[in-house]
């Protein structure tokens, strides 16, 4: 009769099950989208001109940076990843990846994106990207986001923060204009991450994380819902009357503004049920268009300003 020793079996090495799409969803691909655009419109419309490949190298360190950001936010928070639905098929709760693999992943990645950005293209990025990732790994995932309600306020500025890095990249500086970016970010992140919070209370409430609504409960989500959108809407539409933006963005803002307004009364206005339930729903989705199609509107901007001179 053999004899098994259990203790030598858990002592082997683990053989790791991840696959490439496994890694590829650490770097949560949805988010890196958004911050690759914004990061584009930074750089664009930021003056002067940039070499392509010093471009391309500012995004991709951004984009990678961003990716690195959420792996590690994946490693610290996979306990909770596991109890909230929307999450649970992660690649931590599913058993694929473990948590120490994915900071290693994270680590490795931040690295490598700050100190390419910093060495081949200019200090100041390097430095404002390598203060993103901390922000959003340390201040936000490891701080703020299991101890306060304002979690999603304060730490908006690390989504915040890539057109900034982009433009600096480009320009070896800041001024005013990836300021008016960092801020409409800013600002539009308390609406969209609280109407996904109404609707997903119950993984909130499971996880124990203080999400608005379940701290302060529905009612008073809507109403600051609504406030941050008045906000919102008038610093997108600020750029243009003060000469920062053209009067192709400041309409589009405008009519955009419009829209998330509406949107943002309507999640005030019905609190019961299933109209309920639609209004933040519409009001979660309009919102990624929003900002799209803001951000865009810049992009279109910088392409009417170089084809004029060839029509004018």
């Amino acid at each position: 009769m053999s004899v098994v020793d259990h203790n030598a079996i858990d002592a082997l090495p683990r053989v790791s099950e991840a696959e490439v799409g496994d890694y590829l969803a650490l770097l949560k691909p949805r988010v890196m989208s958004l911050v690759i655009f914004t990061a584009l419109v930074g750089l664009v419309i930021a003056p002067g001109h940039v070499h392509p490949i010093l471009a391309f190298t500012s995004i991709l360190c951004i984009a990678v940076g961003a990716g690195a950001s959420g792996a590690m936010n994946m490693a610290y928070e996979g306990d909770i990843d596991a109890l909230m639905s929307r999450t649970a098929n992660r690649p931590i709760p599913r058993g694929r990846i473990t948590s120490g693999e994915a900071m290693a992943f994270g680590l490795i990645l931040s690295f490598f994106s700050v100190l390419t950005l910093g060495i081949l293209v200019n200090l100041l990025a390097g430095a404002l990207l390598a203060f993103t990732i901390f922000f959003y790994v340390v201040i936000y995932t490891m701080w703020l986001k299991r101890w306060t309600a304002q979690n999603i306020v304060i730490g908006g500025a690390a989504g915040a923060l890539p057109p900034v890095v982009a433009w600096a990249a480009a320009t070896g500086s800041l001024s005013m204009e990836p300021l008016l970016l960092f801020l409409i970010i800013f600002f539009w992140t308390p609406p969209h991450f609280w109407a996904l919070a109404l609707f997903r209370s119950d993984d909130y409430a499971r996880a124990g994380i203080p999400m608005l609504p379940v701290v302060a409960g529905p009612d008073a989500t809507r109403l600051q819902i609504l406030l941050y959108t008045i906000v919102l809407v008038a610093i997108a539409a600020a750029p243009w009357p003060l000469g920062y933006f053209d009067a192709i963005y400041g309409i589009t803002s405008l009519v955009l503004g419009a829209g998330m307004m509406w949107l943002a009364v309507e999640v005030y206005r019905r609190r019961v049920g299933k109209e309920a339930l639609r209004a933040t729903r519409r009001l979660f989705a309009f919102s990624i268009f929003y900002l799209f199609a803001l951000f865009a509107t810049l992009l279109l901007e910088v392409v009417v300003r170089a084809v004029a001179p060839v029509f004018g």
